[in-house]
């Protein structure tokens, strides 16, 4: 350490008392997992009937794992002797790492951390809880900011394994060994990252919102057909509207402004008008019974909207190569229809109508250039993919539509037509999402290996955004964000150097 001797250079050893400030959900989450990795945990809470009410709470989530023999009932009672609560800060005073998990206010948080500070051991670590606030800004009020790191869960702390280890600009790198091997002790995988905006997480997922509300607000489709596409098509796990109804419209929102500000004020993080009017609504999502959702019963009112049944093809021809789309002529094969094969650049030509994989570009603008035009958006696995999103130009006929959208149903998808929107909704997403994580890289907020974990392991991504960028391509991926950004050239939409350059690299290879 810079000026202290610091106790552990490995894990926390099993037995010594871990604190956590702050006894919602977060806190007693990491409290029940401290406790059952073999810690010693005291719980405050400036309340102390929320304190109380986190011990029954625990004790019946414990009661639970029993009920499924998940866990021995021994053990169970094993840890509930582990944990205790406090009435003061005072009491913490044997703690050697107090984790804090309170209110995300950046006043509130320091001047409760200087309180716990001239309390504790000068060798114990404290660490936030913080999702996005400055780890550095909050450590620079510190005596001891060499002991102060990030340790930021993720809710439900009991079940999601990620815990993104953040460093800030004075934290001693004996402190993140530290931290990283606790997090590993207790059953976690912990991730590095320095001390910037949204940290890994919510630095690179705000992609995932951001453009699924610019493409509500384009008209480009409703809530539940864009949330059907980035599950059914994208892979993710939860669509964007659902998910933020889940998180808490507020608490999304208010990560978002927080990212927005830290960056001063960069267009691509820009927060939306639209979740804004939700937050001051009190549509607030699942908690308040109505988001971007309604909910009765703790259950969705949900319509999406997919295309009436359109004629099967009898043949197609293949033009090129169709990239990151190729299984789409096995698909085709399979399905009986004939698939001819010529050179040219890559699309199907179906009688008078071609379909072509997004490139960013409107259906509307190529068309001039290729005639009648229909555009399929980006799916992870076009074999999987249980949907389609369809856009066409502006002026093709209902024959060509029912004869684009019934090629789809025919390989057995479903599809959704959606407006003719720069780079439709999962590959406008996507492209977004993979630009960011390599923007992270390239500016060396996390490793490589670090900023796939974060994003697979944390907000449980179908695949890590690099390897999403080496299978779609480097050079495909710029093409969508240049094309994006000559639609709207406010600098949201900007090629990371890093991305450039591999697309060059690629390109080279290539030739």
């Amino acid at each position: 350490m810079t000026s202290q001797t610091y106790a552990y250079a490995s894990a926390l050893p099993t037995g010594s008392t871990v604190a956590v400030i702050g006894a919602g959900a977060m806190g007693r989450g990491i409290a029940q997992v401290a406790a059952a990795a073999g810690h010693q945990v005291l719980l405050y809470d400036a309340n102390p009937k929320v304190a109380a009410e986190a011990l029954t709470f625990i004790r019946a989530d414990l009661d639970k794992l029993v009920s499924r023999d998940k866990i021995a009932s021994k053990e169970a009672e094993s840890r509930l002797s582990r944990l205790s609560s406090v009435d003061s800060l005072q009491a913490l005073a044997a703690a050697v790492l107090v984790i804090e998990a309170i209110v995300e206010n950046l006043h509130i948080k320091t001047d409760v951390l200087k309180q716990v500070e001239s309390v504790i051991e000068e060798s114990a670590i404290l660490a936030t809880n913080t999702s996005s606030l400055s780890v550095t800004e909050i450590g620079g009020t510190l005596s001891r900011p060499q002991q102060f790191a990030g340790m930021h869960f993720f809710n439900p702390a009991t079940i999601l394994p990620l815990v993104e280890v953040v460093k800030g600009a004075a934290t001693d790198d004996a402190v993140v060994r530290c931290l990283v091997a606790t997090a590993s002790a207790w059953g976690k995988t912990p991730v590095v990252c320095g001390s910037t905006p949204g940290f890994i997480v919510n630095r690179v997922a705000r992609p995932f919102y951001g453009e699924a509300m610019r493409l509500l607000a384009e008209g480009v489709s409703d809530v539940a057909t864009i949330d059907a596409l980035m599950r059914e098509s994208g892979g993710f796990r939860m669509g964007p509207f659902e998910l933020t109804d889940l998180i808490g419209q507020d608490v999304n929102f208010s990560v978002t402004e927080s990212v927005y500000r830290g960056f001063f004020g960069d267009p691509r993080y820009q927060p939306s008008t639209l979740q804004q009017e939700l937050v001051m609504a009190g549509y607030l999502g699942r908690k308040s019974g109505r988001g971007f959702y309604t909910y009765e019963n703790g259950s969705a009112k949900v319509s999406v909207t997919s295309a009436l049944a359109g004629p099967k093809p009898e043949v197609i021809t293949i033009n090129g190569s169709l990239g990151a789309a190729e299984k789409i002529a096995v698909l085709a094969e399979n399905s009986g229809i004939k698939v001819l094969r010529s050179e040219g650049s890559g699309g199907i030509q179906l009688g008078k109508i071609k379909l072509c994989l997004t490139d960013g570009r409107l259906a509307t603008e190529r068309s001039i250039a290729e005639g009648d035009l229909a555009l399929f958006d980006l799916a992870l696995d076009f074999e999987q993919a249980e949907r389609i999103g369809l856009a066409f130009a502006d002026g093709v006929a209902d024959d060509l539509r029912s004869s684009a959208i019934g090629f789809f149903q025919a390989l057995g998808k479903q599809v959704s037509v959606v407006d003719d929107a720069v780079g439709m909704v999962v590959m406008r997403t996507v492209a977004m999402l993979i630009n960011e994580a390599v923007d992270a890289e390239h500016l060396s907020v996390a490793s490589a290996e670090d900023i796939e974990i974060a994003m697979t392991r944390g907000v449980n991504y179908p695949i890590g955004l690099l390897k999403w960028c080496r299978q779609i391509g480097a050079g495909p991926v710029l093409k969508v964000i240049e094309n994006l950004s000559t639609i709207s050239p406010d600098g949201r939409y900007r090629a990371s150097p890093l991305l450039r350059r591999r697309a060059v690299s690629e390109a080279m290879q290539e030739a």
